[in-house]
């Protein structure tokens, strides 16, 4: 192995074997211990340390990495103290995440460290979000996230390096391919001779580095670092490397070539880095004996440390505290000074004076910029706060939210248009894996709203109808809010702008251009987990949200005679479980009308929520009314026939006839 030191002082090539001895030590007293059974998983970086040491060593501190699990030498290159460290693998306290989850699964703001989910993919966007961010406050700031040959199959792989490099975001792209996905090689996984070849379909700048030589991998990154802060670009590194353990010791490594394991074991990082210090005179044996005492001792002594901890001893008030990142409603009353609006003008109103308050606001999705958007929404927005703060975005819906995670992880709120809320779910998972469980997982919100121009009734057929939001009620972590209303529109979205937790907005996109209200032109809020009562009486509640508001209002209108508590929940999580009871035990029966289907939607919640809660009261079964078990379908007839607006005239009747 070839070493060019270029113009690295001794006192630096020393310290970066100090670095690179370091994880080493540390997985060989692990593999003691998981063979003792005091660990209970473990996975090795052991043969592609210098990767990990390599780049860390020349980032700043304050400079984000994101790493994997096989990553030690960024937590330790860090300088994480090691008993904390041990603790988040022991499940201890005083790791970083509570127990709530394991190994490298966790991230830390105090060493600007963002850990992996197990998904790959969404880190990659991640670093986008945090890199994007980093460009808007022109601090010159790099950008590091690692991933391996496997996940570069993923779409989240595509869709990140296609929007580093449509917005010039300057983050490394490190490719650490070490042969094996798990135990897939990589001619099963791709047929490019090089990976770093992908970076020619995004007109990216790519690189192709030994992975085992540290000098290789600390000189190359001394001059991207150099090179992006004058230029800012995104950058492909593909660290040609190799594991010497199995995916995770459990796996073994029964399934590579005895071969290949004697190749690469010539090509230690370590022994090879050392080999080259002592034949330069650099490092002397007995400095190298001091160097691995003082680490050793400092090794045992902090596991020592934490093996005198005491368990996790679980705590409920915790557990669902940390759900949420805590939050207080600030409320801002308004002056009577109103103006007759639209819920499409609403939604407008309250970006724009949400981007007035905040100027760490960032909207993002697909045509909002100059185009105003696929409902004209954002028109005229470039013009008065500029393409940095309004951002055109590629096809990419997933690598996209997960971008707005790291603009929130790197100090800026997010805004995620999804031209239609059918398109979701090809950005479900960072929703549902990232944005939802980051607090609850490490204690990091994410500060992110997603609007969802959703529902029925315009004729636009199976993906550009859908109301979908008991796909993400059922996720604990995120907050669902569907207003019917221009006043509860305004109001509500700039309530869940100023939340620092992932919010899901939904917008009937009937009721876009429909519905009107007075609406205070000054900017207002209202609290989540609110009902209002739209009309009050007492043979019936009513309970239904978005469309179903309306339809609801019109079968009452047609039936004066009916007298009904009618509520319109607004908010789904939270939901206003006060105001439902007590207007059951008054009425004694209740129907709740939902646009989605009926099958696990949320008012079968609902319903046993009362059942559970208000049985003694009622004179009724609760009865639901919903859509068809079917998708939504194109043609008008069709369309009437599924949504259940009919069937809830039907329905209502029948349950006050009970």
């Amino acid at each position: 192995m070839n070493f060019d030191r270029k113009n690295i002082s001794n006192e630096t090539l020393l310290d970066l074997y100090k670095r690179i001895l370091k994880p080493r030590l540390i997985e060989e007293k692990m593999l003691i211990l998981i063979r003792q059974g005091k660990v209970s998983k473990w996975f090795s970086g052991i043969g592609q340390e210098a990767i990990s040491v390599g780049i860390t060593a020349v980032l700043d501190k304050d400079e984000y990495i994101l790493p994997m699990h096989r990553n030690l030498g960024v937590f330790t290159g860090r300088d994480i103290p090691l008993h904390r460290l041990f603790s988040q693998w022991q499940g201890k306290a005083n790791g970083f995440t509570k127990g709530r989850d394991r190994s490298f699964h966790f991230g830390t703001q105090e060493f600007n460290i963002i850990g992996m989910i197990s998904h790959l993919g969404p880190q990659l966007g991640v670093a986008d979000g945090i890199a994007l961010a980093n460009k808007l406050k022109k601090n010159g700031k790099v950008t590091a996230v690692f991933t391996g040959e496997g996940a570069t199959s993923e779409g989240d792989f595509h869709e990140a390096l296609n929007i580093a490099s449509v917005w010039d975001l300057p983050v490394l792209f490190v490719i650490e391919n070490n042969g094996y996905g798990l135990s897939t090689p990589t001619n099963e996984q791709y047929r490019c001779k090089n990976l770093a070849d992908k970076g020619i379909g995004f007109g990216m700048e790519s690189h192709i580095v030994d992975g085992n030589n540290i000098l290789e991998v600390y000189n190359l990154i001394s001059e991207l670092k150099a090179s992006m802060k004058e230029n800012p670009r995104p950058v492909l590194l593909e660290f040609k490397t190799f594991r010497m353990r199995g995916h995770e010791e459990a796996s073994g490594t029964k399934y590579v070539p005895q071969e290949l394991m004697d190749m690469w074991a010539i090509k230690d990082p370590v022994e090879n880095f050392r080999s080259y210090l002592k034949s330069t005179a650099v490092l002397s044996d007995e400095d190298d004996e001091a160097f691995r005492a003082a680490l050793k001792k400092e090794i045992d002594t902090d596991w020592a440390l934490v093996q005198k901890e005491p368990e996790i001893v679980a705590s409920l008030s915790e557990e669902l505290n940390d759900v949420y990142k805590p939050y207080v409603f600030e409320e801002f009353n308004h002056n009577n000074e109103v103006e007759n609006i639209r819920v499409v003008d609403a939604i407008s109103n309250s970006l724009r004076q949400s981007m007035e308050r905040h100027d760490n606001l960032v909207i993002m999705g697909q045509d909002i910029a100059e185009y105003g958007g696929a409902f004209k929404i954002t028109d005229g927005f470039v013009d008065q706060f500029g393409k940095e703060r309004v951002r055109n975005t590629p096809i990419c819906e997933s690598a996209i939210v997960s971008a707005a995670m790291g603009l929130s992880i790197n100090g800026h709120k997010a805004i995620v248009e999804m031209q239609f809320a059918d398109f979701v779910s090809t950005g479900f998972n960072p929703i549902v894996n990232l944005l939802a469980k980051s607090h609850y997982r490490w204690l990091e919100n994410a500060d992110v709203v997603v609007r969802m121009p959703c529902g029925g009734g315009t004729q636009a057929g199976p993906f550009h109808s859908q109301t979908n939001e008991a796909w993400f009620t059922k996720t604990p972590g995120l907050k669902v809010i569907y207003p019917a209303f221009p006043y509860d529109v305004k109001g509500l979205l700039n309530t869940a702008i100023n939340d620092p937790n992932p919010v899901m907005f939904f917008e009937h996109k009937q009721l876009y251009r429909s519905v009107y209200q007075d609406v205070p032109k000054d900017y207002y809020t209202i609290p989540f987990g609110k009902a209002s009562m739209i009309k009050e009486g007492n043979d019936v509640t009513i309970i239904s949200f978005g469309a179903g508001v309306h339809w609801a209002l019109d079968t009452l209108s047609k039936n004066p005679e009916i007298s009904a508590d009618l509520i319109d929940l607004r908010s789904l999580q939270p939901l206003d479980t006060e105001t439902i009871f007590a207007s059951v035990k008054k009425t004694g029966k209740c129907i709740i009308l939902q646009e989605d289907s009926m099958f696990g939607g949320i008012s079968s919640d609902i319903s046993a929520l009362i059942m559970e809660n208000c049985f003694e009261h009622l004179d009724a079964p609760v009865k639901r009314v919903g859509s068809l078990e079917s998708a939504i379908p194109f043609v008008k007839a069709l369309e009437d026939q599924y949504l259940p607006k009919v069937r809830f005239e039907e329905g209502l009747k029948e349950l006050l006839a009970y």
